[in-house]
């Protein structure tokens, strides 16, 4: 019986023949922890009395900082005691660095076949590049400090292809919701998803990340897109150290398998409060109040790209907010150097440095009660943004760019004509 990616992959660095169900100690490759979970990971490394695997740790302050507050300013400075501490090489010190996803990408550590685990759920974003890449709590990540392995349960995979053309301001964020709108938040609860077909193939590297980084809405342990020549292309200059393509064989076994069409897959909204709870953004029609641009999920350069041909020469309209965030400084330099950042200035939008802060409901953009906005961020549950009574719309960021002209959640189709 063929292996699927996730089966191959936990085989290879764990060193026996495994498959779905297996429990394995497997060999980590890196292991990141950012300024919120960080510090708890720090603690209980220290009790271990240990030498720390440096080579194999990341530390990405990114979550609250700049610093808000006093607390968060302590979090920050335990990390940045820790790295200097630790004589810590892969520590990206504001100003340095950005969101902690796609520094782990944009600096080479993300790469096919490598087995990379992170103290935020979200770290399923590298499987975008090939990556059996998963979320753990802070006190497994100070043992893969001190031991650089982790005990894995070897999980179900589910093959979900998509075929065909995709429509006019259709993204790689509207595939993952059209995804999980059909199997739910808990459909692939401890199951690596391998979302691949010709659809996918032709997505740029920023689409299929996004796709990746939610497939934990989706409950999966990982989120795999087969990597190809566009993920070596990436990563030629840019990679550290050595890596194989993995791929599943054809005759792999899944317990399940779904196709779409994406020829009828359209821009869509999760609407509040759950990332299932999809509609076609054309249907959707609620008043705004603020519009956000940003985050692990989309806040990549072609994000902002998106963004910016539909914002350009337009205005966000009266009495909305728009906030962009470009994902790290790189991304920032490059939508400065492109023209993107007077494209949106010139619209009326607040354009900040990298950071997590408005995502999680932290600053920099927080939502007062009966507030709405419009994110492409990638979480919608009650309060995610704010207060409790606000409600956050997630979509792509054409639909956010187009909604922040409207004044209200739109298809772009709508102001581009």
């Amino acid at each position: 019986m063929g292996k699927t990616i996730a089966e191959k992959i936990l085989s290879g660095k764990s060193g026996k023949d495994l498959e779905a169900g297996d429990i394995t100690e497997a060999e980590v490759d890196y292991v990141m922890v950012n300024d919120v979970t960080g510090p708890a990971a720090f603690d209980e490394f220290e009790r271990l009395c240990t030498p720390l695997l440096r080579d194999k740790v990341v530390l990405i302050p990114d979550h609250y900082v700049p610093n808000k507050d006093v607390a968060s300013a302590k979090q920050a400075k335990k990390m940045r005691d820790f790295a200097m501490k630790h004589e810590v090489t892969n520590y990206f010190e504001v100003g340095s660095g950005g969101v902690c996803h796609q520094v782990m990408i944009e600096q080479g550590f993300a790469a096919p076949g490598r087995l990379i685990v992170g103290a935020d759920s979200h770290t399923c974003s590298y499987g975008a590049l090939g990556a059996f890449s998963t979320g753990i709590g802070s006190t497994e990540a100070a043992t893969v400090f001190a031991r650089g392995v982790l005990w894995l349960k070897v999980p179900d995979s589910m093959r979900l292809s998509v075929h065909g053309d995709l429509n006019p301001f259709v993204m790689g964020k509207d595939i993952i919701l059209t995804i999980i709108g059909d199997i739910g938040v808990e459909g692939a609860l401890y199951r690596s998803m391998e979302v691949a077909g010709e659809t996918v193939s032709s997505l740029s590297l920023s689409d299929r990340i996004t796709i990746a980084n939610m497939g934990i809405e989706a409950g999966a342990k990982a989120c795999i897109t087969p990597p190809d020549k566009t993920v070596e292309d990436y990563l030629s200059g840019r990679v550290r150290g050595d890596y194989g393509h993995v791929l599943a064989d054809d005759d792999a076994s899944y317990v399940e398998s779904r196709e779409y069409d994406a020829s009828e897959i359209v821009p869509v909204v999760a609407k509040p409060h759950l990332p299932s709870n999809v509609a076609p953004a054309g249907e959707v029609g609620v008043e705004i109040d603020q519009a956000y641009l940003g985050s692990c999920t989309n806040g990549r350069i072609e994000d902002l790209r998106a963004a910016a041909r539909i914002i350009k020469g337009r205005k966000v309209l009266r009495g909305v907010r728009m906030i962009v965030v470009p994902a790290t400084n790189n991304v920032l330099e490059q939508a400065i150097d492109e023209g993107l950042v007077k494209i949106f200035m010139d619209a009326g939008a607040f354009i900040s440095g990298p950071t997590c802060g408005a995502c999680l409901g932290g600053y920099m953009g927080v939502l007062a009660p009966g507030e709405r906005c419009v994110s492409s961020t990638n979480r919608n549950f009650v309060g995610r943004m704010g207060d409790k009574d606000s409600e956050v719309y997630l979509a792509n960021p054409a639909v956010v760019a187009a909604s922040a002209v409207a004044g209200r959640i739109v298809d772009p189709s709508e102001v581009m004509g």
